[in-house]
């Protein structure tokens, strides 16, 4: 890797931009063991609305991480399922949940303490 990897248009920077989107990672790992309807998706995720699930299907699917199928004796019924390509990025995703397992509690006492007032500073 260069210096110059993480430039705008470096393909570092787009492994990010795609998973620095908080429901990408959440609705490609959801479909890691299998296809899943919409409606499973969400009840599997939850506290997602239909909108935003229907929006990071159409990313996912624009990214080529993910297949819409339809099934041709009910054209309402649609499934979603990783690609090939979708299921290269389940192992980052695993890396990152597990340093998040192991380091959330360290990020969450940082964030309380910088929203903490400081009681030695001066009131406004």
């Amino acid at each position: 890797m260069t210096t110059d990897a993480f430039l705008a248009d470096c393909r570092a920077r787009l492994a990010f931009d795609l998973l620095s989107n908080t429901w990408n990672a959440v609705v490609l790992w959801a479909l890691r063991d299998g296809p899943r309807r919409p409606v499973e998706l969400r009840e599997r995720i939850g506290g997602i609305s239909s909108k935003v699930l229907t929006e990071t299907l159409r990313r996912l699917r624009f990214n080529g991480l993910v297949d819409r199928q339809t099934d041709d004796d009910h054209p309402s019924r649609v499934e979603y399922q990783l690609t090939p390509l979708g299921r290269t990025l389940l192992a980052p995703i695993d890396t990152i949940g597990a340093w998040a397992f192991e380091h959330g509690d360290e990020v969450m006492a940082a964030q309380e303490a910088a929203s903490t007032p400081d009681p030695r500073s001066p009131a406004c």
